[in-house]
Parts: C-alpha cells; sequence; structure tokens
C-alpha cells in the first residue's frame, strides 16, 4: 500500500541572534511573540540535551544560550545565541541555499514596518507593494531584523494572497 502525502502543519523555527536578551525583547515587544521558555544556557554534557546538540552541531560545540517564543498562531520560535555567532557583512545571500526569510502578517503591515524601524530594524524596500495594484489589497515588504534577520511582512493570509480569485 502506498500511503499518499498529507500536508504536515509548521512546528517551529530556529533563529541565531548575537544578543539573545535583545532578541527575545524585540520579538516579545515588537512582533508580540509569547516568551514560553526564559533564556537559558546549554552546555556540552553527558546530559540528554547535551548528547543531542552534540548529535546536531558535533563535539566541541561547548555552550549556548536559547530561549522559545510561539507566535499568535502556536509556531514554535527558537531563539539561539551561540558563544562563536558570527554577523555577516550582508544576510540576504538569497541565492545560497537555505532559508534565507521568514514570513509574518499583520493587516497594519505599515504600522508593523514603523515598529521594525524604530527598534532597530531596517526595510530592504523602500515601501510596501501590491500583489494586484488596483485590484485587491494584499501588500508585502522585506525588513531586517536589529539583528541581520530577514523577515517579510504580508498584510493578508498566504492563502488568501496566492489563491486565486480571492478578495
Amino acid at each position: 500500500m502506498n500511503n499518499p502525502a498529507y500536508p504536515r502543519t509548521f512546528s517551529h523555527i530556529g533563529i541565531s541572534v548575537p544578543d539573545l536578551d535583545a532578541a527575545v525583547a524585540f520579538y516579545t515587544e515588537v512582533l508580540g511573540w509569547y516568551l514560553i521558555m526564559k533564556p537559558t544556557e546549554i552546555v556540552e554534557d553527558d546530559s540528554a540535551i547535551g548528547e543531542m546538540c552534540t548529535d546536531v552541531f558535533g563535539a566541541g560545540w561547548g555552550s549556548f544560550r536559547i530561549a522559545h517564543l510561539a507566535t499568535g498562531d502556536k509556531i514554535g520560535v527558537e531563539l539561539f545565541q551561540f558563544a562563536n555567532q558570527q554577523n555577516p557583512e550582508d544576510n540576504f545571500e538569497y541565492w545560497k541555499t537555505g532559508v534565507f526569510h521568514f514570513s509574518v502578517q499583520d493587516p497594519d503591515l505599515e504600522g508593523l514596518v514603523e515598529k521594525i524601524v524604530a527598534a532597530g530594524g531596517k526595510k530592504r524596500m523602500q515601501a510596501p507593494r501590491y500583489y494586484y495594484p488596483g485590484e485587491k489589497p494584499y501588500r508585502m515588504i522585506y525588513m531586517e531584523d536589529p539583528f541581520g534577520n530577514i523577515l517579510e511582512i504580508y498584510s493578508h493570509s498566504y492563502e488568501l494572497t496566492y489563491s486565486a480569485g480571492a478578495y
């Protein structure tokens, strides 16, 4: 028997930041995400979490700090601060394999843009763009958080934006 694939739900995303405490403040105060586990240090040892991290990062990773947040629609966000963390000059290497942005939704897209800029983030585009100018009010803009991570903001849900005929 061949079992057909079914759509899996999105569980969480991990984001590396240079300053965990500042990132927790930004994501809770600006994006309104819930802090579900305060910043905690994880060390390389023989504990269950230590061994799991060694499986992922390889031996010699040392330690890192992590906090867990959740979005309004229950998606988890892990914020990581690694001891050997590096800030790239430009974190927008979209042509390379891997995740190059994540997206949030806010009907007050322009208001969120102002909050992000006021908190130290920046616009990657001069102004929001309409997906269907003169036809539908769906807007988007690319931004950077204060730590160089790329985020996109949609004014409407992903399904509405891309489904035919939806208003």
